[in-house]
């Protein structure tokens, strides 16, 4: 391989020829080799592009960056945003705590690529734009990295989580209405309880999902502050007034989102609460998708020796020994997407604690779980809806064959027979392998038309007494 030699404030450096990067990404790529299959999220690198071009505009319009250099910056942004320049930003999440490494790379590659549409060869001469006076002027990595944190996620929240989250919502809600006449047995502890009708259950899946969907669509207001114009420890040190505002104004622009400058620099640097919170609604919404993912794979287990009261698609087949065997796959998917957004969480939690006086220094980490979470939910989200839920059918035969043989009817007679007695006959039904109704009649405490009208599947589905 090929190197040019370039200088930064600590000495040469041999960077490969070919590359927009420059010295600094050279040894973070240098002193950084862990974990090479983490690279800092693409969306982070779009983010950066974003207020990059934002800031080269705003520092244009209060006159300290001239026009020309405004135009370069700008014009290797939109290169960056269309994915043009993807191969040059190596740097792994596992680096300097604030991610001025991967602001440096941006700052480099924004450098030397200007450098080259200006007709000249990479390492000859003097760069036009320098990467810390002109393209990171009025910026620290401090401010701009969890800038770009905030943009990635709320952008994908926008566009993928939240239509995700709505699609399954519909479509629960669909068999909610489709399943609402058909009672069948209700089960807590795991044991035989009451009734209720499978649209009751379902209406409860959906409760979940509706709740957590008002969760993210809240959580978009904090993560619409972003902390540019902070800089280094908050204060705007090296900026002009209102610099913060014209630059939110200008990613305003771009992204069509609403934005707006952090209302306290000091713990948008130090803390990073907003992404916590967001992470906690994931988290809270993984909880639920276990919830529903595992109701739904064992009521469809069996179909024989389990408890088979639903009929779940078939989209491959389930076993590599077992002929005709097919498998809850996409309830195990999810759940376990599931598990990897607890986990997540749990990485970011520590991480947001881990603010020491004026910094944060985990927001690599913060940037990897959350943009990881998000994507890994949204996706499985949406195969769960379109290969599960959508194609779900209720086995009626199974579900009232459960019903016809359940004990836990006898609750409806307690408040007539009381709860003694009641319980005497529920157990000797048991015992007997009998039906609840002939151990109910055979009591001597009720008659048989009092029973059919107490004992009514469908009105203990409600308030019955």
């Amino acid at each position: 391989m090929k190197y040019r030699i370039e200088k930064d404030t600590i000495g040469e450096v041999k960077v490969p020829e070919s590359v927009y990067w420059g010295p600094q990404t050279e040894r973070s790529r240098q002193n950084f080799r862990i974990g090479t299959s983490n690279p800092m999220p693409i969306e982070i690198i779009y983010g950066y592009a974003h207020l990059k071009k934002s800031a080269a505009m705003a520092n244009h319009e209060l006159g300290i960056l001239e026009k020309n250099k405004k135009d370069l910056i700008v014009k290797v942004c939109n290169e960056i945003i269309k994915g043009k320049l993807d191969d040059h930003f190596p740097l792994v999440i596992w680096q300097t705590g604030s991610g001025t490494q991967t602001n440096m790379n941006i700052n480099e590659v924004i450098s030397n690529r200007a450098h080259v549409i200006l007709g000249k060869k990479l390492g000859a001469g003097k760069n036009k734009l320098s990467p810390n006076d002109d393209v990171n002027m009025s910026q620290s990595s401090n401010d701009t990295f969890p800038t770009s944190i905030h943009i990635a996620t709320y952008l994908k929240l926008k566009e993928i989580t939240i239509p995700g989250v709505e699609n399954l919502l519909s479509s629960l809600k669909t068999k909610t209405s489709e399943f609402e006449k058909i009672v069948k047995i209700g089960r807590t502890h795991l044991m035989d309880a009451t009734p209720v009708t499978l649209g009751q259950e379902f209406s409860g899946y959906s409760s979940l999902i509706e709740h957590g969907l008002d969760s993210l669509k809240f959580s978009l207001n904090h993560l619409s502050e972003i902390a540019l114009g902070g800089t280094a420890v908050g204060t705007g040190i090296n900026t002009k007034k209102n610099f913060d505002k014209k630059i939110v104004k200008e990613i305003k622009k771009q992204s069509k989102i609403n934005f707006k400058p952090a209302k306290n620099k000091f713990s948008a640097l130090a803390t990073h609460d907003a992404i916590v919170n967001f992470s906690g609604v994931l988290n809270t919404l993984a909880v639920s998708l276990t919830k529903i993912a595992n109701d739904i794979r064992f009521l469809g287990s069996g179909p024989r020796a389990g408890y088979g009261e639903l009929i779940l698609p078939s989209n491959e087949p389930g076993s590599s020994i077992m002929p005709g065997k097919v498998n809850p796959t996409q309830s195990e998917a999810i759940t376990m997407v599931c598990a990897k957004v607890m986990g997540n969480h749990s990485g970011i939690t520590i991480a947001g604690s881990s603010g020491h006086f004026e910094l944060n220094v985990f927001k690599p980490l913060i940037a990897e779980n959350v943009l990881q979470s998000i994507d890994l939910l949204s996706d499985s989200i949406k195969n769960f809806t379109k290969y599960c839920v959508k194609g779900i059918k209720a086995d009626k035969n199974k579900i009232k064959e459960y019903l016809d043989n359940s004990l836990m009817m006898v609750t409806a007679l307690a408040p007539y027979i009381g709860y003694d007695n009641a319980a005497t006959i529920a157990k000797k039904a048991l015992k007997n392998n009998s039906k609840l109704k002939e151990e109910a009649i055979k009591s001597g405490l009720i008659s048989e038309k009092q029973y059919n009208n107490i004992v009514d599947p469908k009105k203990l589905t409600k308030p019955n007494f």
